[in-house]
């Protein structure tokens, strides 16, 4: 009979505490750190830990706590002795390049609620959700491995990239959106002491556009601190794209304002919906060496090339170094893919399962 499986939570919030369900639901016996006691009483009731502990050996370590903080307390958890470590901040380049570990790999689970903390924690958070791996050169293949199959079970979506590209991505799609929220509602907060209906007469495009304003703000500053390159770049951009709006709203010019429209109609729609029938995937069969680095390559590769990756096993080969990667693709991007990885230095093969 096969053990039971420990992980360790460090920081008990919205998204430790949802990890930790996740996992018990899986079956793992879960220990968390939290150094305030109501919080962790608040967890345990909550059914997020089985216990409050300390670091110490355990299968998986997951830091969920404030993002000046993810380096150190994932440095103290590999030295108490964790298998894998793994973290779930919202900026990436800092702490893996910081942590320089192969039993480290840097996360992010695109997921929230509006509720503040355990209160919005739920076991299946991350049921349809992206989570982001950001592996580097040192990682180990096993580590990443292990990591992805753990968050796939979550009910997660898994993309791999490197962290500075991760991090240029999720101020596109999360930080600045963010930013841009809080800017709508306080031009409504400060219209509505004039026209007092105005809040009540917001109708579904405001409240949509503006949801992400209701998170829990004590987070944002150490995120814009941290991501602040990426963000000021991206904000130069709408700046410079809400200039252009303007001008083509004053000057009354419908065609290129309908252009404009149904070009966003269309990008919009063109957002995945998640993954396709098996007879629309393709096994991607990838030789690899023994040394560090290579599912990582493999995987933000394919990242790069913007290929998802809806399964991914390693068979270890039983003679000498090495083995093979074997990745399920959508079909229509396997052969670009197998372009890419010989041009790569890869000998890849495919296997259509339909």
């Amino acid at each position: 009979m096969a053990s039971t499986r420990s992980a360790i939570i460090a920081g008990t919030g919205l998204i430790g505490g949802s990890v930790g369900m996740a996992l018990r639901k899986a079956g793992w016996d879960v220990t968390g750190i939290e150094p305030d006691a109501q919080r962790a009483a608040e967890a345990m009731a909550a059914g997020a830990v089985d216990r409050i502990g300390e670091p110490g050996p355990c299968d998986l370590a997951v830091v969920a706590v404030p993002p000046a903080a993810l380096a150190p307390v994932a440095q103290q958890l590999l030295d108490a002795g964790a298998a894998i470590v793994t973290d779930v901040g919202s900026v990436k380049a800092a702490v893996a390049s910081a942590v320089a570990d192969p039993r480290f790999v840097a996360g992010h689970p695109m997921a929230g609620s509006e509720q503040d903390g355990l209160s919005g924690a739920h076991a299946d958070l991350f049921r349809g959700a992206v989570w982001v791996l950001t592996p580097t050169d040192i990682t180990d293949d096993a580590v990443l491995a292990e990591v992805r199959e753990i968050v796939t079970q979550m009910g997660a979506q898994v993309i791999a990239l490197a962290p500075e590209r991760h991090d240029a991505l999720v101020a596109v799609v999360s930080h600045v959106p963010h930013l841009t929220a809080a800017v709508l509602m306080r031009i409504a907060e400060g219209r509505s002491s004039e026209h007092r209906a105005l809040l009540r007469l917001a109708a579904g495009g405001f409240r949509d556009m503006t949801r992400v304003a209701a998170g829990h703000p004590a987070i944002w500053p150490e995120i814009c601190v941290e991501n602040r390159n990426a963000i000021t770049d991206v904000l130069d951009e709408l700046l410079d794209e809400l200039v252009e709006m303007r001008i083509i709203v004053s000057g009354g010019d419908r065609h290129e304002l309908l252009a404009r429209l149904e070009a966003a109609r269309n990008s919009r729609r063109s957002l995945s919906a998640g993954a396709p029938e098996p007879s629309q995937l393709t096994e991607v069969r990838i030789a690899i060496r023994d040394q560090k680095g290579e599912l990582a390559r493999i995987t933000t590769l394919a990242s790069d090339l913007d290929v998802n990756i809806y399964d991914l096993e390693i068979a270890h080969s039983a003679e000498g170094a090495g083995g093979v990667v074997l990745a399920l693709v959508d079909s229509d991007a396997a052969e670009q893919f197998q372009r890419s990885l010989t041009d790569a230095g890869y000998r890849p093969s495919l296997k259509p399962l339909g």
